[in-house]
């Protein structure tokens, strides 16, 4: 035989058998994932019924009672734990109060986790809501509020630039151990603040951090007027300030005069 016939017979035989284990691999793969697809209908059909049994709050929260978070979760049907719409719960969940965020996970065979972060509330907002430490609004209330949390006032809308303002004042005005605690913005972005010996410093519009360390600076010299007490301290001036007094009672005139 030619030698060029006996190559192409050769590569005939040879191209046969590439064909017919490719064929033969790609009934075997057809096979099993039919197998596999029916395994798990099957599967899915047995377990159709399956519920959620347990429920798992996580984050420790702590104005929020665990209780609370139960009973929205149970407003959602827990009947199948394939159809639960974990969307739908942490709805309810984050419609609670004092809740931020929650994230809802299910955990296979019949358990819901549901891991809670609250808000942090930094500052009472218009005597009936509440800050949290982006400047977000919320209206929550609960006896476990520390006193000490600052009062801020302003229009809808200003409350971020309140509480980024109010950080920073009570940055400044600590150099001097003074503790700023409530916040006023007008109608208008006028500003004022009040301190925690009683003292009101009327800002203004323009300018307000150079006219708090305006006052800042000459603070140190106006308490050492010794029959008299600052009351209000307007800053609304391009150089200088105006301060006005009140008479001190007498057991701070005796205070004062023991200091």
């Amino acid at each position: 035989m030619h030698p060029f016939l006996k190559k192409a017979q050769q590569l005939k035989q040879q191209l046969n058998w590439s064909l017919i284990f490719g064929v033969s691999f790609f009934l075997v793969v057809i096979f099993s994932l039919v197998k596999i697809t029916t395994g798990v209908s099957d599967w899915l059909v047995e377990n159709k019924d399956a519920q959620i049994k347990h429920l798992s709050v996580l984050g420790q929260p702590q104005y929020t009672d665990e209780k609370a978070i139960i009973s929205a979760i149970k407003k959602a049907d827990l009947s199948s734990f394939f159809e639960l719409d974990v969307k739908h719960v942490q709805r309810l969940v984050q419609s609670l109060p004092w809740v931020a965020t929650a994230s809802v996970r299910k955990q296979w065979p019949d358990t819901l986790q549901v891991y809670v972060v609250e808000h942090q509330a930094v500052a009472h907002w218009n005597s009936d809501l509440l800050l949290n430490q982006s400047g977000e609004v919320f209206q929550a209330s609960s006896d476990k509020l520390p006193d000490t949390l600052p009062q801020l006032y302003g229009p809808e809308g200003s409350e971020i630039e309140a509480w980024t303002a109010f950080r920073q004042f009570q940055a400044m005005l600590r150099v001097n151990d003074l503790e700023l605690t409530s916040l006023a913005l007008s109608e208008r972005f006028s500003w004022q603040l009040w301190l925690d010996n009683g003292i009101r410093l009327n800002l203004g519009r323009k300018e307000k951090a150079k006219r708090v360390q305006r006052f800042i600076d000459v603070y140190p010299r106006m308490e050492q007027r010794a029959d008299a007490q600052i009351d209000v301290v307007d800053l609304r001036y391009d150089t200088g300030l105006a301060v006005s007094w009140k008479p001190l009672q007498e057991e701070q005139l005796e205070n004062k005069s023991k200091a």
